[in-house]
Order: structure tokens, then C-alpha cells, then sequence
């Protein structure tokens, strides 16, 4: 192929939903309106978080970390693809579709390593309740979080070197509604296996480590549960969990199926739906899981909110 007869892709259309039509006042309405409750509930746990004195326990220390990530990963890319949804194509130069992806894939693998902490946190509390404080420090919590963000962040950016090191010549349509990684290494004309050795080498374990650490944290946690003698101390333990294995199942879920199993079986509306539910609907959840299943949170919201 001879790159000098072809033109260099400055910009890139992203098509978002282009089977809505006439239903598309409906959908920017709904999605507008899903991404206002996330970032209201997000920002709400960030902020008792910080406020609160009653909620300083080193668990809703990492979930004011897991709202930030949210706040992140929806607000980087919803309102683009509501945009997308009115329009019914939205371009983007090349340059903001990569920034985009570096924050991606930031707030994504930020997320999979905090819930992981989340897990060994809850297993310390659970399975070595007499030394948690000891171990659980101020200082080890921070450690945690930052090393969290700082790993999201290094991965991230060696992968968006490497793409923005590639040469796109056309064609310049993605057939969804944000600049996911593999979308944007289909419009390139050189070669992408650099890119892609280094999603496997750094991306893939990013994703696969942190679930296979939190099955087996959840292993030692339901044994530890199961060997509580009363029905109500067992309840009581597994309540305090519930709502991160929640979120968990949830975002693994959605991920592992986009992700990790094959998708040649999928459509691309299929691949879209899926994409939504960790991009939308998951951030939303999170803060309404975590309200409605901890006491804690639901004091502090009556107490500063109303």
C-alpha cells in the first residue's frame, strides 16, 4: 500500500445509534437523564465521604475513590454520544478521540484495581478482624488508592503512545459511540501489533488479575462466613460485602463478555448495548447499591442532605 497517495485521518466520525431515527429525542432524554443521576450519586458519595465523620472507616474510603471513577469514565464519554444521539454521527478530531481513550482506559483500570483493594479490604475485616486496624492504616489505604490510579494511568498512556504513533488513512467512521481501542486500530493503515502485544501483556492481566484475586479473597471470606456459628451473625457478615460483590458481579460481568469471550457471535448494536452498561448503567448503580444496602451511607445522606 503507498502511504503517499493517501490522505492522513485528521478526524473521526463516531456513529453512535444510527437505527434510532425517530426515537432519538427519546433515547438523549433517557441516557441525559441516567448520566444526571450518576453524577449526582457519585458526587453525593464523594462528598459524605469527605464530609462525614461517621464514614472515615478505610471501606468508604476506596468507595469515594470507586465514585471518582465513575464520575470519570461516564463523563468523558456520555456527553459526546448524547451528542451522537441528536445528531446522528458526531466527528471528533484524532487527537480528542485519543485523549479520550487515554481517559478510558484511566478511569477502567483504576476501577478493576479498587474493587479489588475493596475485596482484600473486606477480607481483612472479615477474616482478620483483630488486626484490621493495625493493618488497614491510614497510610496503606493511601498507598493503595494511589497505586491504584497511578497503574490505571502508566498502562493507559503506553497504549495511547503507541496509537498515537500510527498512521489512520482512512476510512475515518467508527461504528460506535465512543473511541474504544479496537475500533480505532481498525481505521489504522500500519501495522498495530505493537499495540495490541502490549493490551495483552498490560490490559488483559490488568483485568484478569485483579478478578481472579477477588474470587479467591470472596473464597476465603464466605468459608470464614460459613463457619460462624448464628444464622444472624452470618447475615450480619455477609451484609457487609453484599453490595461490593454486587457491583462486582455486575462490571466483571459486563466486561468479561465484551472483552475476554469471543465476539464474532455478537452484532455491533449487541457490542453497543453491552458497552452501555459499564459506560452508563454501571456508574449508576454503584452509588444506589451502596446506598441502599449500607446504613452508614444512608445516615450520613439524611444527616448532610436533608
Amino acid at each position: 500500500m503507498n502511504r503517499e497517495n493517501q490522505t492522513a485521518v485528521k478526524e473521526i466520525v463516531l456513529l453512535g445509534f444510527q437505527a434510532l431515527h425517530n426515537f432519538k429525542i427519546f433515547y438523549f432524554l433517557l441516557f441525559l437523564m441516567l448520566y444526571t443521576l450518576t453524577l449526582t450519586g457519585n458526587v453525593t458519595i464523594v462528598t459524605l465521604v469527605t464530609v462525614s465523620p461517621n464514614l472515615k472507616h478505610p471501606m468508604f474510603f476506596f468507595l469515594g475513590h470507586l465514585s471518582m471513577t465513575d464520575i470519570i469514565l461516564t463523563t468523558n464519554i456520555v456527553p459526546n454520544m448524547l451528542c451522537a444521539i441528536l445528531k446522528e454521527g458526531i466527528t471528533v478530531s484524532l487527537s480528542a478521540c485519543i485523549v479520550q481513550l487515554q481517559f478510558f482506559g484511566i478511569s477502567l483500570g483504576a476501577e478493576c484495581l479498587l474493587l479489588t483493594v475493596m475485596s482484600y479490604d473486606r477480607y481483612l475485616a472479615i477474616c482478620n478482624p483483630l488486626q484490621y486496624n493495625s493493618i488497614m492504616v491510614a497510610k496503606l489505604r493511601l498507598q493503595l488508592a494511589v497505586s491504584c490510579w497511578l497503574l490505571g494511568f502508566i498502562i493507559s498512556f503506553i497504549t495511547v503512545i503507541l496509537v498515537s504513533k500510527l498512521d489512520f488513512c482512512g476510512p475515518n467512521f467508527i461504528d460506535h459511540f465512543f473511541c474504544d481501542l479496537l475500533p480505532l486500530l481498525q481505521l489504522s493503515c500500519s501495522d498495530t501489533f505493537s499495540v495490541r502485544l502490549e493490551n495483552i501483556l498490560l490490559g488483559t492481566p490488568i483485568t484478569l488479575f485483579p478478578a481472579i484475586i477477588i474470587v479467591i479473597t470472596y473464597v476465603c471470606i464466605f468459608n470464614a462466613i460459613f463457619k460462624i456459628p448464628s444464622t444472624s451473625g452470618r447475615q450480619k457478615t455477609f451484609s457487609t460485602c453484599s453490595s461490593h460483590l454486587t457491583v462486582v458481579a455486575i462490571f466483571y460481568g459486563t466486561l468479561v463478555t465484551l472483552y475476554i469471550i469471543p465476539s464474532s457471535g455478537y452484532s455491533l448494536n449487541a457490542n453497543k448495548v453491552l458497552s452501555l452498561l459499564y459506560t452508563v448503567v454501571t456508574p449508576l448503580f454503584n452509588p444506589i447499591i451502596y446506598s441502599l444496602r449500607n446504613k452508614e451511607i444512608r445516615v450520613a445522606f439524611k444527616r448532610y442532605v436533608f
